[in-house]
């Protein structure tokens, strides 16, 4: 039997799933990989996985959300490039979920932008973090 270690996933409420589902399909390429609706409350929750490392974004529908990630409390994605990035920032801003443009921070930060999800918690996207990087050449 193979059981979880580490750190696995983070939870957050949301007021609308399909929007939320929707945001982190968009900027953070990610994908429902579990969908249910709890025996015990009745409560509607997905699990999102971008399929890049055995972590998801669970989300729990909820009428309300009372605290949410703030900027600096954040989720951070990786991206391609520099042009993805844009590209994303671009469409955020046009959709109203921009919460502050990209901006080069040199290394280590590297290139990053925040973006609000609908429900007022951040996503960070970056390029040049090389936070995989270092977890793999650390010993």
């Amino acid at each position: 039997m193979t059981i979880d270690l580490g750190l696995t996933h983070i939870a957050l409420p949301v007021t609308d799933l399909d929007c939320s589902i929707q945001f982190y399909a968009v900027y953070a390429q990610m994908q429902v990989i579990h969908h249910r609706i709890d025996a015990e409350t009745g409560v509607a929750v997905v699990w999102l996985s971008d399929r890049t490392r055995p972590f998801v974004i669970v989300l729990i529908q909820t009428s309300s959300v009372q605290s949410v990630l703030s900027p600096l409390a954040h989720l951070g994605v990786g991206c391609q490039s520099r042009e993805v990035i844009d590209a994303l920032c671009d469409k955020a801003k046009q959709e109203g979920f921009l919460l502050q443009a990209p901006k080069d921070s040199g290394y280590p930060i590297g290139y990053w932008a925040f973006l609000r999800d609908p429900d007022g918690h951040t996503l960070e996207l970056s390029y040049g973090q090389e936070i995989g990087l270092t977890v793999e050449q650390t010993p």
